[in-house]
């Protein structure tokens, strides 16, 4: 069982930056590909990025590439999606999950999900 707490959302400006945290624990032995997923009220939870267990691949969504950057740190267990640029249109609920197999950019690929982090931009 992994569990996972989200941080670091908050109200900011457009163009301003965000770096949100997840920190992982229980089952971190296991090798998981790590998302972040967002969900805005009224619409479905979207793919943000995922990263392989090894730090050596990662993906966006073509809405965030060249503005965010996804990365992790084994030894700490934390996964990190720094948000730069940011757009009112990034405001949602963040989410970090992880994945022991599947489609990266589908969430029913992911077995475990924290609880959340709100991201608002304003204009």
């Amino acid at each position: 069982q992994v569990q996972l707490v989200e941080s670091g959302g908050g109200l900011v400006q457009a163009g301003d930056s965000l770096r949100l945290s997840c920190a992982a624990s229980g089952g971190t032995r296991s090798r998981y590909t790590m998302g972040w997923f967002r969900q805005a009220p009224g619409k479905v939870r979207e793919f943000v990025s995922a990263i392989s267990w090894s730090g050596g691949r990662a993906y966006y969504a073509d809405s965030v590439k060249g503005r965010f950057t996804i990365s992790k740190d084994n030894a700490k267990n934390t996964l990190y999606l720094q948000m730069n640029s940011l757009k009112p249109e990034d405001t949602a609920i963040y989410y970090c999950a992880a994945s022991q197999g599947g489609t990266y950019h589908y969430y029913k690929s992911y077995d475990y999900w924290g609880q959340g982090t709100q991201v608002t931009v304003s204009s």
